[in-house]
C-alpha cells in the first residue's frame, strides 16, 4: 500500500505565497514522476506542475513564473512553491505520484488553497 500525505494549504491574500508538500510512503521504493493537479469548483482537474528525474519540469501556462515544483528523492517528497497567488488559483490541490516499474499512479487526499482578493 502507498500513502500520500499532503500539507501546506490554507487561506492567503492575493499576492501572497504558500508552499505545498506531499510525502509518499509505503510500497513505493522508486518514483518515476511526481506532480500537482488542482480542481476548482465546477471545473475539471488540471495539471499544475510535474517533475520527472532527468527532465525539465513542466508547468501549466497559468502558473509559469509564479510556481516552482521540486522534489527530495531521499524523502520521497514533492513540493510546490506558489508565489504571487491570484484568486483564480483557488482550488483543491492534489498530489500525484507515479511509481517506477509498473507506473501505477497514486493520488493524495487533496488540500484546499483559497486566495482572497
Amino acid at each position: 500500500q502507498v500513502q500520500l500525505v499532503e500539507s501546506g494549504g490554507g487561506l492567503v491574500q492575493a499576492g501572497g505565497s504558500l508552499r505545498l508538500s506531499c510525502a509518499a510512503s509505503g510500497r513505493i521504493f522508486s518514483i518515476n514522476a511526481m506532480g500537482w493537479y488542482r480542481q476548482a469548483p465546477g471545473k475539471q482537474r488540471e495539471l499544475v506542475a510535474r517533475i520527472r528525474s532527468g527532465y525539465i519540469p513542466n508547468y501549466a501556462d497559468s502558473v509559469k513564473g509564479r510556481f516552482t515544483i521540486s522534489r527530495d528523492n531521499a524523502k520521497n517528497t514533492v513540493y510546490l512553491q506558489m508565489n504571487s497567488l491570484k484568486p483564480e488559483d483557488t482550488a483543491v490541490y492534489y498530489c500525484n505520484v507515479q511509481r517506477s516499474g509498473d507506473l501505477t499512479i497514486y493520488w493524495g487526499q487533496g488540500t484546499q488553497v483559497t486566495v482572497s482578493s
